[in-house]
């Protein structure tokens, strides 16, 4: 019976597990989805925003790999010097494919990025999202004004989420915490800035749209920034989907103010030079304008604008981590590899394998974690034989519990599911997010073995 251990349960690790599966060339194969949260889901329960529930729905799919009789969850499982080493897991089992994602923020590095009220959107994103590693601040209390550096979907989701009202956060699986802060927050404007033009933003059409949809909010784009944007002015030569962006981007810039409660401001041609603070708190950014430049970048002007903000949220790229034990190309943030497979010193090493973000870096949507991880699979069938060769391997499972290791199980992730159906129906809600470790932890437990 073969084993393979797949790290990590987002997206990229589910639609390994799913490929491996689908393959006939392991038969009696058995996969082991390692993470080190009790849940599963990865960045679709904690990085998709709660008001996208077309998104969310994804989980039903997952869930389908997750509960074939071939697949097992293990939560709660630490990979690292703190847990199963990749060299532990190497002699446990005939394949490893890590899907560990980026987990670190790009940084501004501008002077003042440190002072309270200055975050990455990764952070904030955690703090609504309950996951149970996240910060405990209160975002947004006596904000007026925000900033969000970037002019991706990450952005368009955190401007989204400030500018909502507490009747249509309520709906979703918000936890209490951070709905009662947002909805009671008074957070009047939301600044999203983009160091190039309005051609070179990277959020989709449809999630720009969405800003547009939302009540009590206006959106406010300056024609003079669009106009400094030669690719604005004659959008011919973009490809289709920024067309359709300088479309949506023409068409409220024709619109005359309104006098909603709340503003969304569109900002272009700016460049972060510095957070600008007041007793140790963001009082507001100090930005350079840019202009373009030939090859698409753009150029400092030396001219500068303050804009008065209390929050300041960074959203301008992802990064990975190295894991201890595995190789790591700092420069690029992801781990050395041929179509997949782990290169040690610039040699192969069969039984080690990457997909995902910690492949190819972070790029694409979710849907582009699918081919990603069919490559991988192929690339680990035609190193069966050698993996193979190895023989029978006692079951991973009860080594990690001899080791020590007390993995959460699909009844404990159940368990975690039924007490936040319950939470949601005390409050008057659907469920509910728990996102308190002890809670996550004792409930897990509770599940019969």
């Amino acid at each position: 019976m073969p084993y393979i251990a797949v790290v990590g349960s987002g997206p990229s690790g589910v639609y390994t597990a799913a490929a491996l599966l689908e393959q006939n060339w392991l038969p009696g194969v058995r996969v082991d989805v390692l993470d080190r949260l009790p849940c599963p889901y990865g960045l679709v329960r904690y990085g998709v925003a709660p008001d996208h529930e077309k998104i969310k729905s994804l989980q039903n799919n997952l869930r389908r790999v997750l509960e074939d009789e071939r697949v097992r969850f293990l939560g709660g499982v630490e990979v690292g010097p703190q847990g199963a080493s990749p060299a532990r897991l190497r002699e446990l089992y005939h394949g490893v494919v890590y899907c560990i994602g980026a987990a670190a923020d790009r940084r501004l590095g501008i002077p003042g990025e440190d002072l309270v009220g200055s975050w990455s959107a990764t952070e904030f994103v955690s703090w609504y999202s309950a996951h149970p590693g996240s910060l405990t601040e209160d975002f947004v209390r006596g904000v007026d004004t925000a900033v969000v550096v970037g002019v991706g979907n990450v952005a368009v989701d955190v401007s989204r989420i400030l500018s909502r009202g507490t009747a249509e956060l309520r709906a979703t699986d918000m936890p209490e915490a951070a709905l009662s802060a947002l909805g009671g927050g008074q957070v009047r404007e939301v600044q999203m800035v983009g160091r190039r033009g309005p051609s070179a933003a990277r959020f989709t059409t449809k999630e720009l749209r969405e800003l547009g949809a939302l009540p009590d909010t206006e959106i406010l784009v300056g024609p003079a920034e669009l106009a400094l944007d030669p690719d604005f002015r004659d959008p011919s030569g973009l490809p289709a989907a920024r067309r359709r962006n300088v479309e949506v981007l023409r068409e409220w810039s024709a619109r005359p103010p309104g006098d909603s409660p709340r503003r969304i401001r569109l900002r272009f041609f700016l460049r972060p030079a510095e957070a600008l603070g007041t007793e140790g708190r963001v009082s507001g950014v100090r930005f350079e304008r840019t202009a373009p430049a030939d090859g698409g970048g753009v150029v400092g002007t030396g001219r500068h604008e303050d804009v008065p903000a209390q929050l300041l949220l960074r959203s301008v790229g992802y990064r990975g981590l190295a894991l201890e034990g595995l190789p790591f190309d700092p420069a690029t943030g992801t781990v050395p590899h041929e179509a997949g497979r782990v290169l040690r010193d610039g040699r192969a090493a069969p039984g080690e394998y990457v997909a995902g973000w910690i492949k190819r870096g972070p790029t694409g949507v979710i849907g582009t974690n699918k081919p990603c991880a069919k490559e991988t699979v192929r690339t680990l069938a035609a190193d069966a034989d050698l993996l193979l060769a190895r023989g029978e391997l006692p079951d991973p499972l009860g080594q990690l519990r001899a080791e020590g290791l007390d993995p959460v199980d699909w009844a404990g992730w159940q368990a975690i599911e039924r007490a936040e159906a319950e939470l949601g129906a005390s409050l008057g809600r659907s469920p509910v997010k728990i996102g308190d470790w002890p809670t996550l932890w004792s409930t897990a437990r509770s599940a019969p073995s």
